[in-house]
C-alpha cells in the first residue's frame, strides 16, 4: 500500500498515512483531535545523488555512477 501525505492548510501540520489507493482521498481524522481539516498533498522524495543544482541533468542513485548505469568510467564512454 502507498504512503500518502496530508497537510493542514491552517497550520501546515503534515500527517503520513499508509492507505489503499481507493481510500487516498477519503477524509483524514485529526490525530490530535483539534478538528483540523487535512488535504492530500503531492508528495516528492529523493533517493540520493546531487541537489537541484545538477544543471538539469538526471542523476543516478549514487554520485559515483555513470549516466549509462555502470560505475564511473566503467563503460569507457563517460569520465
Amino acid at each position: 500500500m502507498p504512503i500518502y501525505e496530508y497537510v493542514c492548510e491552517k497550520d501546515g501540520a503534515v500527517v503520513e498515512l499508509l492507505r489503499s489507493m481507493s481510500d487516498a482521498d477519503k477524509p483524514v481524522e485529526d490525530p490530535d483531535g483539534k478538528g483540523r481539516v487535512f488535504k492530500r498533498k503531492h508528495s516528492t522524495f529523493a533517493t540520493g545523488g546531487q541537489d537541484a543544482g545538477a544543471g538539469g541533468r538526471s542523476v543516478g542513485l549514487s554520485q559515483g555512477c555513470c549516466p549509462c548505469g555502470k560505475n564511473r568510467g566503467g563503460c569507457g564512454s563517460h569520465n
